[in-house]
């Protein structure tokens, strides 16, 4: 389950599908992403060959990342069971 988000407008369109907040090209890739995001209780469950799923290191060791489009990703983390700090953006 989705326990929190940093994003905003990744959260309006998890909540509502309000795609105001999120590049309308990336709408439809995010919205199997959050729906992958909301039932995974491991990264084992996000482990997708599109979603190109990896831990990252250093500063944000711990978070995951999930490729989107280009430059941009989803990053998240696992707190127990649960996914956490979901943020949408180009990191790059």
């Amino acid at each position: 389950m989705i326990a929190s988000f940093r994003h905003k407008g990744f959260e309006a369109l998890y909540r509502d599908g309000t795609k105001k907040g999120v590049q309308p090209a990336h709408a439809p890739k995010l919205t199997r992403i959050l729906g992958v995001l909301d039932v995974a209780q491991s990264p084992a469950d996000v482990a997708i060959p599109s979603f190109r799923a990896h831990e990252l290191k250093g500063d944000l060791a711990g978070h995951w990342s999930i490729w989107v489009k280009g430059n941009w990703r989803v990053m998240f983390r696992f707190i127990g069971q649960d996914v956490e700090l979901v943020d949408y953006h180009d990191y790059h």
